[in-house]
């Protein structure tokens, strides 16, 4: 057998494979999937610009931004929450958790009456660019799913 590794050797290590711990798998598909929202945001814009114009172009970029943001909030959440029910001496209050997660949806909701009250364009934009983290995630799948049948 050729001990030599394959071109596509990196890509096989950063994925995860059936027998990793679903923690690191977990820890590792996270910053995978920040990436991807930043650039498939970024590939949008031009689409964004020429459906929606410049308004909906800036809608589309505070809708991704604001997603991003909230995405990293949800992650940070759901651990610290995680560590809140194993770990009963956790620092984390209970609260604090609970006022992040209602700060989430106030972010979102106060960018989006005040894109709303501007422009219906900027609007869509922004509803448009909400939807980044289900791009990335649906490409971070495509990636597993390669990984999983790749062996």
């Amino acid at each position: 057998m050729n001990d030599e590794a394959k071109p596509d050797d990196h890509v096989n290590q950063d994925l995860a494979t059936s027998d990793d711990n679903p923690s690191s798998v977990f820890a590792r598909a996270i910053p995978r999937i920040l990436r991807i929202m930043l650039v498939a945001s970024l590939l949008l814009l031009a689409p964004a610009f020429w459906l929606y114009s410049w308004r909906g172009t800036i809608g589309f970029a505070a809708g991704a931004t604001v997603s991003y943001i909230n995405f990293l909030a949800l992650t940070r959440g759901v651990e610290d929450l995680a560590d809140r029910i194993v770990n009963r001496q956790s620092q984390e209050k209970g609260r604090k958790i609970v006022v992040r997660f209602l700060v989430r949806y106030g972010l979102v909701a106060v960018v989006a009456y005040a894109i709303f009250k501007t422009s219906a364009l900027a609007f869509r934009g922004f509803l448009w660019g909400l939807c980044a983290p289900v791009a990335a995630m649906m490409i971070e799948a495509g990636f597993e799913a390669y990984a999983a049948f790749r062996k």
